[in-house]
């Protein structure tokens, strides 16, 4: 091998033929940056020869990012969002016309000279000598490519994509060798259609699918000739040749376009000069990225998916890993989210309360036994307006809910007697349920501390009337506070504790419950999608099942589509049968004889509890059928509205109770939802007791929770014996509300100034 030498380097031969190569490179990178060739070329050559061996010879081709979809359960289009609107197509779906006329207008040598146009090279550098200046590049389609390859790896990253996009010589340099790679690697026809797909196109579109359905509202496959021209010359420069902000530039790029391709025989004149005859004919698909735009409601409900993805480990390792694969896009998703449970929501939600109205309502619906949520919304849209929010009422703060949920005042009492029925209580258990009474103490707690009433705190009923002895079943009709808080003393605070474990209770922010007896009036803030999938537990006879909102999704790649890991609900036994069945057996009470009865169903067996927290700042109604499970809020999001003397939903309303506004919205979302579907029956539990003497048993529909904000919650690290039910004597202390709720020794319940956003 003549050219060869001893110690295996290039000969003088071939060290001058790649000076030459590299002079040549450097030629076309003075082509496409503002510097004189005159003594640039040879200075440029000198100073890459070394570069140019340096750069790596693989280009990675990240994959293109796409939108991605998301669907509702049947399969219907909720919203598209996406970092960058693009759906990549393969060349055969893309028009003859726009391939002719992008390759007419950028490189008419695309398919006779290599990665680089020598022809080209020599003609712009005599321009551009002559001008002093650049006045014409020699940039071909394959470098154009290469570049936007740069540009997509940069992301959305500012100081990146000012480093692919910089106009040095290094960079050029970079851009010959790849596009010499990728010649070699991919073929024309493949570098065109990857070219087509990656380019922007202005107006929030990449890629010429994009591109035509946002100018067109038509597939790629289907332009025309004029259409093709048009965004063929927009690719130069977007903005300046904006069709929709300035149509007579537009128009006059087009036309330059066409008068190409007739000049390189692509059409005839006479098609070109008829084409120039044609109006734009846009028309313009306005960009729908994000759950801001999403339908049927669902805005909060997409977010919520959006979150679950960004959030949930089984998408990936870290955030940063998880937010890389949804920036990437091309995923579609398929969720849970019902259309007629949601249409259903919606409705109800139009009806009773209205988006300007001074509090808001919160509605989520959750299958027992899968836990697929099948319907949320809210009063408040999702947007950044007046009378808007981006907070999603329905959620925890971990997936873009409040801070802390909202007080859920005797829509708890179930967990309490929940706990009672495990710990062995009858469902006859009698208490005697004063109207007002001390906090009992001392309490046992799950440390084996004890909780004092240190402060002599006092609870009390809604109404005087309201004094026992009373049952449970009554007590839970009635909502009677001051019983829960004896059967909390009774058992104490750790088979609660257990309870709302076994339910995945805990505050809006992620926080578990204090231990403090408080916690049986429903004094901490609780999100609706936690109310409703425990209470979705009673439903499906003690099996609580954790919220899921994806049913699968999809991800398109590189040409190839496959399918990624989603989350699983988890289904595990929260209580027993018959512990289930028994407070079925007493929900289905409140309904039909209680607190609920305006939240009834007449058609189908349904179980709930009302919740009014103290000052009448949050009202609740959950409740369920066998095959459906619902909460609904109704509050202000900022805790700052006393719902007295109000107008919600263009009603008058003196006293906001938990069976009178939520009520009714609950009753209207589960019938739209429930409608033509069979949702089986309840395995009631028969309960004989015999009558309770008491003076009075009268009441008004009426479970508010005086006592949420009453009872200092300080435990202490005393021993004590068994539990007690004191006589009222001491009255509140004045600030005894101005706690904190750390439970165990410094527990005092602030209740009903929880859900600040």
């Amino acid at each position: 091998m003549p050219n060869k030498r001893s110690g295996g380097g290039l000969s003088a031969a071939q060290q001058a033929a790649k000076f030459l190569g590299v002079s040549v490179l450097a030629g076309a990178v003075m082509a496409g940056i503002a510097l004189p060739a005159a003594g640039a070329l040879g200075l440029a050559a000198k100073g890459s020869v070394e570069g140019f061996d340096e750069i790596p010879a693989n280009l990675k081709r990240p994959p293109l990012s796409q939108r991605t979809t998301i669907l509702d359960a049947k399969g219907g289009q909720l919203a598209t969002v996406y970092s960058r609107d693009r759906t990549v197509v393969e060349l055969k779906d893309i028009s003859p016309y726009m391939q002719k006329a992008i390759v007419a207008i950028e490189d008419s040598r695309f398919y006779e000279h290599g990665a680089i146009d020598l022809k080209g090279v020599l003609r712009a550098l005599n321009k551009n000598a002559q001008s002093g200046g650049v006045s014409e590049g020699a940039s071909t389609l394959t470098q154009q490519y290469v570049k936007n390859v740069f540009v997509e790896e940069a992301g959305d990253d500012p100081t990146k994509v000012a480093q692919a996009t910089q106009q040095t010589i290094g960079r050029k340099i970079k851009e010959l060798k790849f596009a010499i790679q990728v010649e070699e690697e991919l073929g024309k026809k493949k570098i065109l259609e990857n070219y087509l797909n990656i380019t922007f196109f202005g107006q929030q579109a990449y890629g010429v699918e994009a591109g035509s359905q946002r100018y067109f509202s038509k597939s790629a496959k289907d332009l025309t000739l004029p259409q093709a021209a048009l965004l063929a010359g927009i690719v130069q420069s977007p903005s300046r040749y904006d069709p929709v902000n300035d149509p007579a530039e537009a128009t006059k790029r087009r036309n330059t376009v066409l008068q190409r391709m007739a000049e390189v025989g692509d059409i005839t004149p006479q098609e070109a000069a008829e084409a120039k005859q044609k109006p734009l004919g846009l028309k313009i698909s306005q960009p729908k990225n994000g759950c801001i735009a999403a339908v049927k409601g669902a805005g909060f409900f997409c977010k919520y998916v959006e979150q679950e993805f960004l959030g949930n480990p089984v998408f990936g390792k870290t955030r940063e890993a998880r937010a890389k694969i949804w920036n990437q896009g091309g995923l579609t998703i398929r969720t849970t989210l019902d259309p007629q449970s949601q249409a259903s929501v919606q409705a109800s939600i139009k009806e009773h309360v209205y988006k300007s109205d001074s509090v808001a309502t919160a509605v989520t619906l959750v299958e027992p036994g899968t836990g697929k949520i099948l319907g949320m919304g809210q009063s408040k849209p999702y947007g950044y307006g007046k009378n808007e929010t981006e907070i999603n009422y329905s959620v925890g703060n971990d997936r873009g809910g409040s801070n802390f949920g909202f007080p859920t005042g005797s829509t708890f009492k179930p967990f309490v007697a929940a706990a009672a029925l495990e710990e062995g209580r009858p469902a006859i258990q009698e208490y005697s349920a004063p109207y007002e009474m001390e906090y009992p103490s001392p309490v046992q707690t799950c440390s084996g501390n004890q909780w004092i009433n240190q402060e002599k705190a006092k609870v009390e009923n809604e109404s005087e009337s309201e004094k026992g002895p009373y049952r449970l079943r009554k007590a839970m009709e009635l909502s009677v506070n001051t019983y829960f808080v004896q059967m909390i003393s009774d058992i104490g605070l750790c088979p609660v504790v257990k309870m709302t474990d076994a339910l995945h209770v805990t505050q809006g922010n992620g926080d578990k419950l204090p231990e403090v007896p408080a916690i049986a009036l429903g004094s901490k803030g609780i999100s609706p999608l936690t109310m409703a999938s425990a209470y979705a537990a009673f439903a499906s006879r003690g099996m609580y099942c954790t919220p899921i909102a994806i049913e699968s999704i999809t991800q398109k790649a590189n040409g190839k589509q496959k399918s990624l890991e989603v989350p699983k609900s988890t289904c595990s036994r929260a209580m027993s049968e018959t512990t289930a069945d028994t407070i079925n057996t007493l929900l289905q009470g409140v309904v039909d004889s209680g607190t609920g009865q305006s939240a009834g169903l007449t058609d189908r067996d349904n179980a709930g509890k009302t919740g009014t927290t103290d000052e009448r700042k949050n009202a609740w109604f959950v409740g369920y059928t066998p095959t459906l499970s619902g909460a609904v809020w109704v509050g202000s999001a900022m805790q700052n509205v006393k719902m007295t003397n109000i107008r919600i939903g263009g009603v008058w309303n003196e006293l906001v109770y938990g069976g009178q506004v939520p009520g009714p919205i609950w009753k209207d979302a589960m019938t739209g939802a429930l409608e033509g579907k069979d949702s089986g029956q309840f395995n009631l539990v028969p309960i004989i007791e015999p009558p309770v003497q008491k003076p009075d048993d009268n009441r008004d529909d009426d479970d508010n929770d005086n006592g949420d904000d009453q009872g200092n919650d300080n435990g202490g690290n005393t021993d004590g014996g068994n539990t007690t039910l004191p006589t009222p004597s001491i009255s509140l202390p004045e600030g005894f509300i101005q706690g904190n709720d750390n439970g165990g020794n410094n527990g005092n319940s602030n209740s009903g100034t929880g859900g600040f956003p």
